[in-house]
């Protein structure tokens, strides 16, 4: 058997940390093996649990959401794949959170087999979490900057290019070998290309710097 996702719940508030413990404890490939109230809490928990996966509220006190991820993606060699837990999904926190390497938002209204099913998605890391949302909020906050290429722009191959395309329209590597017409492992190599040519951490980054590139355009 494959061993149990590992996930941290980070919110202030602790009615809202028990009714998570309680829905995901209830999963037999879920574990809950730690819990914080702060933001600089959640950073020292995860570093001493390194879970799979991490709950993050945006808004907490001494550190909000968006520097406790970044200071856990800085601060670790494997970062655990982190998730921000908001109000309101075009709220200008999720947006700063997915730039600094959130792997993607979920809402707090999410019933509890949205949320069930987040966390087993973004642990296989294979596709984007709510795919339209993210694409909305990073065409949204394209809109407002003028796109610069970065050079990691111009040595993308024209395969690496299609599939960064495709990614950023939410498929899963399954998906886009179907469409392109060749095998898994093929496109997990020009995935892995783009995100080190880009420097992005995992897929929900690399299509926010697709945007903001004006590699892709919005609409």
């Amino acid at each position: 058997m494959n061993a149990a996702v590992r996930v941290v719940i980070a919110d202030d508030e602790r009615m809202v940390r028990t009714a998570l413990r309680v829905i995901l404890d209830a999963e037999p490939d879920l574990e809950v093996v730690g819990e914080a109230s702060t933001g600089a809490e959640a950073v020292s928990v995860v570093r001493a649990e390194r879970p799979d996966v991490v709950l993050m509220d945006v808004r907490m006190p001494e550190i909000d959401g968006i520097r406790a991820t970044e200071q856990i993606i800085a601060g670790m060699a494997e970062p655990p794949r982190i998730v921000v837990v908001t109000t309101f999904e075009n709220d200008s926190y999720v947006y700063d959170a997915l730039r600094v390497g959130a792997a993607g938002f979920l809402l707090k209204r999410a019933a509890a087999e949205e949320l069930v099913s987040a966390v087993r998605l973004v642990a296989r890391s294979d596709s984007l979490l709510y795919p339209a949302a993210v694409r909305g909020l990073a065409a949204e906050h394209a809109r407002h900057r003028p796109p610069v290429a970065p050079p990691w722009v111009a040595r993308l191959t024209e395969r690496e290019a299609e599939v960064l395309r495709l990614v950023a329209t939410g498929l899963t590597n399954a998906e886009i070998a179907a469409r392109m017409g060749v095998g898994p492992a093929t496109v997990k190599t020009h995935v892995a290309a783009v995100l080190a040519k880009s420097g992005a951490r995992d897929r929900t980054q690399a299509v926010i710097l697709a945007y903001e590139s004006g590699f892709v355009r919005a609409g």
